[in-house]
């Protein structure tokens, strides 16, 4: 008896954590629609060059998309982050290292977290209400964190792989052959030699809007809009 009053007192003791149970934080991979909306994002950057490349092609078919940027590479290369909130593309939180985000603890994370939304507030003047983890991982800390910094986790349906030097045509014979309303692709403005990102965009958007795709950002996607 004294040993189960021990334990009870225990537990009494230990801090009261946020309960993120069903529904307390939402995860979006996409938002099913009846009106062919699908969402362009794009992951790691800013990047000096590839970045300027894909905000060129988004401009010519006057496509809106989100960038989930890095905090470092804002500070690194702020021109082209800047350029992209001018032309009224969405901007999220992708971490300011691109850490493990399973190998961090809670003060870790929301470091990450906080250092990059300070950064995009004070180079681009920017608030972000979308998170999108590194690798994907939305662990319970993930989960408590967005809770308490009201964000929207954003993960995707369609994952390109060109970050793995995936051709453009196999990528552009992915996303034809798996595409529906309400899908979010994954893509990356910030990639090595070897990556056909920007070829394949090239290809893909004449192809989605010849089918009847209408691209939106992902706020607007599932109805989060600045």
């Amino acid at each position: 008896m004294k040993r189960i009053i021990c334990a009870l007192l225990c537990l009494a003791m230990l801090p009261i954590l946020p309960i993120c149970g069903e529904g307390a934080v939402k995860v979006y991979g996409g938002q099913d629609n009846s009106q062919m909306k699908i969402a362009l994002s794009f992951d790691d950057g800013p990047h000096p060059r590839n970045t300027e490349r894909i905000l060129d092609i988004l401009a010519e078919y006057s496509i809106k998309a989100t960038f989930f940027v890095v905090g470092e590479n804002v500070e690194y290369y702020s021109a082209a982050a800047i350029r992209a909130v001018r032309e009224g593309h969405e901007i999220g939180n992708h971490t300011y290292t691109h850490p493990h985000i399973a190998k961090l603890d809670r003060v870790s994370l929301d470091l990450e977290v906080a250092k990059c939304q300070e950064t995009v507030k004070r180079v681009l003047g920017y608030d972000m209400r979308l998170f999108r983890p590194p690798e994907g991982v939305v662990d319970d800390a993930v989960k408590v964190m967005a809770g308490e910094q009201d964000y929207s986790v954003i993960l995707w349906r369609i994952d390109t792989r060109d970050w793995a030097g995936t051709s453009s045509s196999d990528i552009c014979a992915n996303v034809s052959r798996n595409i529906k309303s309400g899908d979010i692709i994954l893509m990356h403005d910030y990639f090595s030699k070897g990556c056909h990102t920007v070829e394949a965009l090239e290809k893909m958007i004449p192809m989605l809007l010849e089918r009847g795709y209408n691209f939106v950002t992902v706020g607007e996607l599932i109805g989060i809009e600045k």
